[in-house]
């Protein structure tokens, strides 16, 4: 073909792309927060992690045409399209747009519903459906999964304003309700009956638009095998914070992905009883701490996972977050707090056992169960005392991973490629490549060499909009825990 009738062909291919991303309008509520918007963008010398696990690429440019990314190269060969609008970012990084795996858009309040600090019991949570969003998004990430939802109304009506562009944050895969059998202690949980109501359930939420599901706590395999069995037929996932049914049970009945790493499996408990959720003791808690990940016991557990394809996610801010002899949080989250989860965090944090050694155990285990070949997925669950908040613990969970073990390039790709892979959106999200969504996020800094420069997000790229990270993040100061 003539090169000119290819050059046609190029421009009106870019005419659709423009087309496609001006199809969503955005409110001056999500206009506000917009620091870099143009039809081409060119970001040049640039670091790129590209989220693959393949090794960083240095002076970089990246071309932005429209939603999507158009071309990454070196920048001394790659052309600029005239008219571009170029940003020189030498000493920058760009990594991929993070996926969160466990982000919730609640946050649990300090006291239950007889006054008391909350121990598993009589609990409820704040849905946090203006505060939670721009977080996200201020902390770069771009795509999330709920994992369960507290008010599932409230967070598919948030999807859909947020592809309307009526209000910021980013690209939500919602969760149904949680999924509790008899024992349910949260005030919002619906406690199924059996089987039965765990399939209306299922076929209901599907109904109403969630894409996956998650079994709890005291959920019985045979309401499991229900949940499982309706929500593959519709070609959806269920993932399981677990505990009345062992890993091996959940893998066993087709479970897709499990919660919270290895620190619930009950399966090394004692104590364990069919379909019952046993006491947390000295005992038990022992024989997690005395886990071996070179034991026959632990491998053969990876080993039936992997061969089930079963994910694990990987929440180590939680664990953290109950850890006494860790530092407390960080200047930057205790500002976004409101004064009551300021003060019902620390005042909780300080009655904490030392767990730093159960930290350790599961980084242990988490490292282990992928260099056996598993699938780690990652995410903060912003709930426990109330020491994750949304999108600063996305960040935590990567710079965790690298303390466990993991490169920071590996644990950049479990937070971005891995989650993108596991929600089916690989081809469109979770690695920077021509022809993907513009999903990326400008940091200051070299993650790849300091992990912790991951914190210092610039501008976070959605579509190919540019957002403000400082801007979204002072916009919900003194606000986490009200909103």
């Amino acid at each position: 073909m003539h090169r000119s009738i290819w050059a046609g062909v190029l421009i009106l291919f870019e005419v659709c792309w423009c087309s496609a991303q001006q199809d969503v309008t955005l409110s001056p509520v999500v206009r506000q927060f917009v620091k870099t918007e143009s039809p081409v963008i060119a970001l040049t010398h640039v670091r790129v992690i590209d989220g693959t696990g393949n090794p960083v690429l240095e002076n970089q440019t990246i071309v932005i045409f429209g939603d999507k990314i158009r071309a990454i190269g070196d920048s001394a060969a790659t052309a600029i399209p005239s008219g571009a609008k170029v940003i020189g970012l030498a000493g920058d990084t760009v990594i991929p747009g993070l996926v969160g795996m466990h982000d919730h858009m609640f946050y649990p309040q300090p006291v239950n519903l007889a006054g008391q600090r909350v121990r598993g019991e009589l609990q409820f949570e704040q849905q946090s459906s203006f505060t939670f969003p721009r977080l996200y998004l201020a902390a770069g990430v771009t795509s999330l999964r709920t994992t369960a939802s507290m008010e599932p109304y409230a967070d598919l009506n948030l999807k859909t304003w947020i592809d309307s562009g009526k209000v910021p944050g980013p690209k939500l895969h919602v969760t149904g309700p949680y999924l509790e059998g008899a024992g349910n202690f949260r005030l919002p949980v619906h406690e199924l009956a059996g089987p039965e109501d765990a399939r209306k359930t299922v076929d209901f939420w599907a109904d109403q638009g969630v894409t996956s599901f998650k079994a709890f706590v005291h959920i019985t395999r045979a309401e499991l095998d229900a949940v499982i069995m309706t929500a593959h037929k519709r070609g959806l996932k269920v993932t399981g914070h677990l505990c009345s049914i062992t890993y091996r049970e959940a893998a066993e009945s087709g479970i897709d992905d499990i919660e919270h790493g290895f620190a619930l499996a009950t399966d090394f408990n004692p104590d364990k009883k069919p379909d019952t959720c046993p006491p947390r003791t000295a005992q038990s808690r022992a024989a997690y701490l005395n886990l071996n990940p070179s034991s026959t016991q632990v491998q053969n557990l990876f080993g039936l996972l992997i061969e089930h394809h079963v994910a694990v996610t990987s929440t180590l801010p939680v664990s953290e977050a109950y850890t006494s002899d860790r530092p407390p949080l960080q200047q930057r989250v205790l500002d976004v707090m409101s004064p009551q989860a300021q003060s019902g965090y620390l005042a909780q944090r300080v009655e904490q056992e030392s767990g730093d050694v159960s930290l350790k155990k599961e980084m242990e285990l988490e490292r282990a169960f992928v260099k056996a070949g598993g699938f780690l997925l990652a995410g903060p669950d912003p709930t426990g005392i109330g020491g994750v908040v949304a999108g600063f613990g996305d960040q935590r969970e990567v710079e965790l991973l690298v303390e466990a073990g993991f490169t920071p390039v590996e644990g950049i790709h479990i937070a971005t490629s891995n989650g993108a892979q596991f929600l089916g959106e690989a081809e469109h999200i979770g690695t920077l490549a021509p022809g993907k969504q513009a999903d990326l996020v400008v940091i200051h800094g070299d993650p790849s060499s300091n992990i912790n420069d991951i914190e210092n997000v610039e501008i976070v790229f959605k579509d190919g909009v540019g957002y403000d990270s400082a801007k979204l993040i002072e916009s919900v100061r003194g606000q986490v825990g009200l909103r």
